[in-house]
């Protein structure tokens, strides 16, 4: 349990180092034709980890399997870096800064960065099941069906259709919020679920951890659209400015910039009493969590 911001920061450190090694031991360098050097370039040396840290601090505050918990960590970061691949094409976004290196498809060409990100997403689920013995087939299993449904229709890439089909639309708040909850949120949900999924949280204690991964999921989107106004490219590592350039919808077009803020201050809020009320001792971490989403400005 974490006393204090040092101990967070610490705590925090220590395990984005050890997703690293992870990531650099699971993803492949010696796959053909130079598909490895774009998985792992994709992959390693870059971005918060805020997938795979939900992951582990959940784990810890349900006392879960710690081996489980760090090979979901890595499954769910190699299907949010596979997302990013292939929402930086051309057809898609088309971007070419993502944590402030080019694109995979500048650096690659768009039809090794395509095989790059099918590869790391077969890979993800390939870690949920090591058939070593190291996990059981029913926690394979479970873990495998959550992040298959937050990646999917009905989670991130549902939401990447809408949002390809929303630019230019005026969304209302209730149209936009759905949107985020499949593309950002699902899998940062699942992340917290997963975690959960590591140990045997009451079923009161998982559906209260579940409502706080759903609100950190939107807390950080709608963080994520004031920062793409509010900060520049070299901060972001990504191209500032794109959601307006590209005329989409955002909670900043939709509220204004200081009332985007002041509901991301109360998403949050409703993060941190959600972990109260759920019963679980070791909640510290993901409080901080919660905390640093927030405050982030990148």
């Amino acid at each position: 349990m974490l006393s204090d911001t040092h101990d967070f920061v610490a705590w925090r450190q220590a395990q984005q180092d050890a997703v690293e090694r992870a990531l650099e031991r699971w993803v492949p360098a010696d796959a053909p034709a130079g598909l490895g050097d774009a998985m792992r370039y994709a992959v390693l040396d870059g971005g918060k980890r805020l997938r795979p840290l939900l992951v582990l601090a959940t784990c810890e505050a349900v006392g879960g399997h710690a081996p489980a918990a760090m090979r979901a960590a890595c499954a769910v970061e190699l299907i949010h870096a596979y997302s990013l691949v292939h929402d930086d094409m051309p057809c898609m976004d088309n971007d070419v800064l993502r944590r402030g290196k080019p694109t995979v498809h500048v650096q690659f060409g768009q039809a090794q960065a395509l095989l790059a990100g099918d590869a790391l997403q077969a890979l993800a689920f390939e870690l949920l099941v090591p058939g070593d013995g190291s996990l059981s087939d029913g926690m394979s299993a479970r873990l495998c069906r959550q992040l298959a449904l937050a990646a999917g229709a009905d989670g991130m890439a549902g939401g990447q259709a809408v949002d390809l089909a929303s630019v230019g639309v005026s969304l209302d708040q209730s149209a936009l919020e759905a949107m985020h909850r499949r593309k950002t949120g699902a899998l940062l949900q699942a992340s917290v679920t997963m975690g959960a999924a590591t140990g045997a949280p009451s079923p009161q204690a998982l559906a209260l951890l579940a409502e706080y991964g759903a609100c950190v999921g939107l807390a950080f989107q709608v963080v994520d659209d004031i920062l793409d106004v509010t900060a520049d490219s070299a901060t972001l590592g990504k191209t500032a400015g794109k959601d307006a350039a590209a005329d989409k919808p955002t909670f900043v077009s939709l509220m204004g910039l200081d009332q985007a803020q002041a509901y991301a201050d109360r998403v949050l809020a409703q993060a941190h009493d959600t972990l109260r009320r759920c019963g679980l001792d070791h909640t510290a971490t993901l409080h901080a969590l919660a905390d640093w989403v927030g405050r982030r400005a990148s």
